[in-house]
């Protein structure tokens, strides 16, 4: 009997999900995205007072990813998620009834997130050292946007000093986040928090050697 693929549909506004569906496309084995919603921003008003009418409910899936910028298109998608009971991840964003890590790369483990969960998320390395020097590395888990899996390639043949000093930067030059999009509590923008959970995976990995 063939084993059927874990299915995602993703919502988005003017492309905004594209990095991360050609890094799931790519990386996320027994995934498919099944559709793609893309929103024009120019085409909505600042207000939305019948946000039913620019997203349909006929929607099936095992994940939906949120991207949608909207705020009250986003919360009217996970409104219809709910009401569907399809777990909706919106990084970024602090909607109720829906999974909001800070990144997708922070994106913690749970069990609602099914197999995209177990592949992507907060990243997780399994690296051999020898001399001193890292020969090889395995990405178990990893960013959506396929940040993890590019710079694990670049620290092929660095010492460990300095892959530590240089992991978090490469994820930093590959990350598509708005650096200048800061968080006021934490003082850090999406990019910053994609180079340091980063780090704490090559720490981690590091340790268990």
């Amino acid at each position: 009997m063939d084993k059927k693929p874990y299915k995602i549909v993703v919502f988005q506004e003017d492309g905004s999900g594209e990095y991360k569906i050609a890094g799931i496309t790519v990386f996320g084995e027994d995934i498919e995205i099944e559709r793609v919603f893309d929103i024009n921003s120019s085409d909505l008003p600042d207000f939305i007072d019948d946000p039913e009418n620019y997203l349909s409910e006929d929607l099936s899936a095992d994940l939906v990813l949120n991207f949608i910028k909207h705020p009250d298109l986003s919360e009217h998608l996970v409104k219809i998620c709910k009401k569907k009971n399809i777990p909706v991840i919106s990084s970024g964003k602090n909607l109720m009834d829906s999974i909001n890590p800070p990144t997708c790369c922070s994106l913690q483990k749970d069990s609602k997130t099914g197999k995209y969960g177990t592949i992507f998320g907060k990243p997780e390395l399994k690296i051999t050292v020898r001399d001193n020097v890292i020969t090889s590395i395995e990405v178990k888990r990893g960013a959506p946007c396929g940040a993890t899996w590019m710079v694990a390639k670049k620290l092929i043949g660095m010492t460990k000093e300095d892959a530590l000093s240089k992991i978090g930067r490469e994820t930093q030059y590959i990350c598509m986040s708005d650096p200048s999009d800061f968080d006021p509590i934490s003082g850090k923008s999406p990019l910053h928090i994609a180079g340091d959970v980063h780090i704490e995976a090559l720490k981690e990995a590091l340790k268990k050697i």
